[in-house]
C-alpha cells in the first residue's frame, strides 16, 4: 500500500468506494485513493466550520490556476500530493477546478431554482470526479468520459436525496424550486414542517427517477473501461444506487434521516456486477443527458 493515509481517509469516508476499491488491483487502487482523499479533503473544507475556508478553497482553486507558481498552498499535502497524482495521470486540472467551484458555490446559501442548475451543479461537484477518475484508471477510450460524468451526477443525485436534511440544516436546498407548486424554504425542510414533508417527499422520488436515467447510461458506458477497473467501477455503481433503493424501502421518509446499505446487500450486489464483464456493445451516449451542461468541463458540443 503506497499511500496508507489515503487509504485510510477511504475507508472511513466513502465506505462504498472503499468496497469497490478491493477489486481495482494495488497501483490502480492507490491511484483512486489519492483521488479520493483530494476530491473529500476539499469537501470537508467545504462542509467544515472553519472561520477562513472560503478564502482557502479560492487559494486552492488559484494553485491549480498555475500549480508551477510558488503559491503557499501547495504546501497543503492533500493538494500538492494531488497535482503530483493529475501530473503522472493527465489528469485535466480544469475539471478539478470546476470542482472547487462547485465547492465556493456551497459557500453562500443555496436554493436552486431549476433542473439546469441542479445538474450544472451535480456536474461540479461529482461529474468532474468521473471525468478525473477515467485518467486515474488508464481509460483510453475518449467516449468514455460523456459516460464518467453521467455517473458522477448519478451518484450526487443519490447523495442530495439521501441528505436533504441534514443539507437543510446547512442552509442547503439542491431540490429545484420550480418542482414545487408552493414556496418550500430551507427552514420548513430543516424543521420537517408537516406542511412540507409531502412536497419534498414527492421531489425526492423525483430526484430518484432523474438519477436512474444517468445510472442507466453509466452502466452501459463502464464496458469503455479497462477490463481490469470495470468491475470495480461496477459495483460502486450498483451499491450507490442502492441507497435510492433502501430510501424507497423506507417509503423516502427523509425526515428519519441518512439510510445505509448494509454489507450483505453490498456482497450481493457485487455478484451482481459480474455480469458488467460481458463484452456487449457500446451505444452512441444521449446527448439529451449533457443539453443543461454545455460549457463545462468534458462535455462534448452537439
Amino acid at each position: 500500500m503506497e499511500n496508507p493515509q489515503s487509504h485510510q481517509v477511504l475507508a472511513r469516508h466513502g465506505k462504498s468506494f472503499y468496497w469497490a476499491s478491493f477489486f481495482l488491483g494495488s497501483q490502480l487502487a492507490d491511484r483512486a485513493a489519492r483521488l479520493y482523499e483530494f476530491c473529500r479533503f476539499v469537501d470537508d473544507l467545504a462542509d467544515g466550520d472553519l472561520p477562513y475556508r472560503q478564502e482557502s478553497l479560492e487559494d486552492i482553486r488559484a494553485c491549480l490556476e498555475d500549480p508551477n507558481s510558488e503559491n503557499d498552498g501547495l504546501t497543503i499535502p492533500e493538494l500538492s500530493n494531488f497535482i503530483d497524482l493529475a501530473q503522472q495521470n493527465n489528469i485535466p486540472l480544469s475539471a478539478a477546478k470546476e470542482l472547487l467551484d462547485g465547492m465556493l458555490l456551497d459557500q453562500q446559501p443555496t436554493q436552486l431554482t431549476t433542473e439546469r442548475e441542479l445538474l450544472r451543479y451535480c456536474h461540479a461537484v461529482a461529474g468532474t470526479v468521473g471525468l478525473m477518475m477515467c485518467r486515474v484508471l488508464e481509460c483510453t477510450q475518449p467516449r468514455a468520459q460523456a459516460f464518467a460524468i453521467d455517473l458522477g451526477i448519478a451518484m450526487q443525485l443519490t447523495n442530495i436525496s439521501r441528505d436533504v436534511l441534514e443539507d437543510a440544516k446547512m442552509g442547503r436546498r439542491y431540490l429545484p424550486s420550480d418542482w414545487f407548486e408552493s414556496v418550500v424554504s430551507v427552514d420548513d425542510i430543516a424543521n420537517a414542517e408537516s406542511d412540507c414533508l409531502q412536497p419534498v417527499t414527492q421531489a425526492i422520488d423525483r430526484l430518484l427517477q432523474l438519477s436512474e436515467t444517468y445510472y442507466a447510461s453509466a452502466l452501459m458506458g463502464i464496458r469503455l473501461l479497462p477490463f481490469r477497473s470495470r468491475l470495480s467501477i461496477a459495483i460502486a455503481l450498483r451499491v450507490y444506487r442502492q441507497i435510492g433503493w433502501v430510501l424507497r424501502r423506507q417509503d423516502l421518509a427523509w425526515w428519519k434521516g441518512r439510510v445505509m446499505v448494509g454489507k450483505t446487500e453490498k456482497a450481493r450486489l457485487s455478484l451482481r456486477s459480474l455480469s458488467e464483464l460481458l463484452p456487449v456493445h457500446v451505444p452512441a451516449h444521449t446527448s439529451a443527458l449533457h443539453q443543461h451542461l454545455e460549457g463545462l468541463a468534458g462535455v462534448q458540443h452537439h
